[in-house]
């Protein structure tokens, strides 16, 4: 099976205790990506770059981690965008955003839309995130429905996550619109109660289950210290709770890899629940670590 994740990989500034930053490179359908690639799927990354240094080192990274490099487009005169990180004393972490006129923006505006469109779908699960949905504006994001529309009558199949970020978006009730019509064409859904709650109040699960049935649906949530993923397929319903870490110390791109071990797993041919096991397994060993990309030594050996 093909994958293509879609999205934003920006410079990422990670700032340390003593104030000093570190720079590294981000985004959370490039982190699944990554760690699709480390778990031997077929993966493209579908975005746009610009011609400047940071664009040509993001390349040569994911090139060095097995990562398809076939759709990405490099626009001239053009950058990526850029973030800051900071960590508090419990691991969680803020984003502070520059990315108003990031290449990728432009994914489905410029010359050379029609060929990614077409790619698109051909492929055998496409993964967008609420991120992916921000970054495109009212156009572009008609654009990837259609695309995806086309690419699902085809046969293929659509993976989203919510992973919802207020300062993406112009206001509320265009992010509303945009996350149902993204959770209905959804094949796969990764959802969180906590950005479904921020978005939707009180009706955010609700929003999510009526999906049921229809759609494959991962709900994260928690109980204590350790978060629990309700997985639902078909009439069945599972809470999957992960298994304790030895350690947190930045959870950065813990639902991204999440995602990418659930999907590896299910591609693999795991059944849901054991899927979400392998998926905790994965991001508990992630968020032990400083930043989105950890070691390879220190990937985990998951069941399958």
């Amino acid at each position: 099976m093909r994958v293509a994740c879609v999205g934003e990989c920006m410079v990422e500034l990670s700032e340390r205790p003593d104030g000093s930053l570190v720079r590294g490179f981000g985004g959370d359908t490039l982190n699944t990506a990554l760690y699709l690639a480390r778990l031997g799927v077929t993966v493209d990354y579908v975005t746009a770059l610009g011609d400047d240094p940071w664009s040509d080192a993001m390349v040569e990274a994911w090139s060095r981690e097995g990562i398809g490099l076939g759709r990405i487009r490099r626009l001239p005169g053009r950058m990526p965008g850029l973030y800051i990180i900071r960590t508090d004393e419990a691991g969680e972490r803020s984003f502070h955003y520059w990315r108003d006129s990031a290449a990728a923006r432009d994914l489905f505006a410029e010359p050379g839309a029609p060929e990614t469109r077409a790619a698109l779908e051909t492929d055998d699960l496409v993964y967008v995130s609420g991120i992916s949905l921000s970054l495109y504006g009212e156009a572009g994001r008609a654009a990837l429905a259609e695309t995806l529309a086309a690419q699902r009558a085809r046969g293929g199949l659509v993976a989203f996550d919510t992973n919802y970020r207020p300062r993406g978006w112009p206001d509320w009730e265009v992010a509303r619109t945009a996350f149902r019509a993204a959770l209905a064409q959804a094949d796969l859904i990764f959802a969180s109660v906590e950005d479904m709650d921020w978005l939707f109040g009180a009706a955010g699960e609700d929003e999510v289950l009526r999906h049921r049935g229809r759609a494959e649906i991962v709900l994260k949530t928690s109980d204590g210290p350790n978060p629990v993923a309700r997985v639902l397929h078909g009439a069945s319903e599972t809470a999957v709770p992960a298994g304790p870490v030895e350690r947190v110390v930045d959870t950065t791109a813990a639902g991204d890899s999440f995602a990418a071990g659930y999907i590896a797993a299910r591609i693999a041919g795991l059944a849901p629940e054991s899927a979400a096991a392998e998926a905790h397994r994965l991001a508990g060993a992630v968020i032990g670590h400083r930043g989105a990309v950890i070691p390879r030594e220190a990937m985990p050996a998951l069941a399958f």
